[in-house]
C-alpha cells in the first residue's frame, strides 16, 4: 500500500483536503474517497473519455491522473458542472434531442461538450464532431448527441 499524501484543492468550487495514496488516481479519490460517482471508470487508459473532468479549466481524463496531482488545482465534475446555467442547458438539450440512452458515457460528453462550448461557442458540426472524438458512446452514431451540444449553445 502506498504512502498517504495530504491534498489540498478546490472541487466543484468547494475547498477540500484529502488524504490520498501517492498512487491513486484521480478517478478513484472522485468516486471512493469524496464518494461523487458521476465520473465513471470505463477503460482505465485514456481512450473513452467516460472520466472527462477539468482541471483548472481544461478537459482531462480522470483515469490517467494521480490524485496528488489535483494539489493546489480547481476540479469539476459533472456534478459540479450540473449545478450551473451551462450544465442545466446541456442537460436539457441532451434530453430533448434524445441523446442519452443507456447514460454511461453521458457524463464525460456533457463535460467535453461544456468545454467546447465556451471553448468555441460558434462551434459547426464538424468542430463539435472533432471536439468529441475522445469520448466513446456504444449506444448511438452521434447523430443526437451532435444535435443535442449543437442545441445547447
Amino acid at each position: 500500500m502506498s504512502a498517504k499524501v495530504e491534498i489540498d484543492f478546490t472541487l466543484n468550487g468547494v475547498r477540500e483536503q484529502r488524504a490520498v495514496a501517492a498512487d491513486m488516481s484521480a478517478l478513484a479519490m472522485l468516486r471512493d474517497v469524496v464518494g461523487l460517482t458521476g465520473t465513471k471508470y470505463g477503460c482505465g487508459e485514456g481512450e473513452c473519455g467516460a472520466c472527462t473532468i477539468r482541471v483548472d479549466g481544461v478537459t482531462l481524463n480522470a483515469c490517467l491522473m494521480f490524485a496528488v496531482d489535483c494539489d493546489g488545482r480547481e476540479v469539476t465534475t459533472i456534478e459540479g458542472l450540473a449545478a450551473t446555467p451551462p450544465g442545466e442547458k446541456l442537460r436539457a438539450s441532451f434530453v430533448e434531442h434524445g441523446a442519452v440512452q443507456c447514460g454511461f458515457c453521458t457524463p464525460g460528453l456533457v463535460m467535453q461538450a461544456s468545454h467546447l462550448i465556451e471553448k468555441n461557442p460558434g462551434a459547426g458540426e464538424e468542430e463539435i464532431r472533432r471536439g468529441i472524438e475522445g469520448n466513446l458512446c456504444r449506444c448511438t452514431g452521434y447523430r443526437k448527441i451532435i444535435e443535442a451540444i449543437a442545441g445547447a449553445k
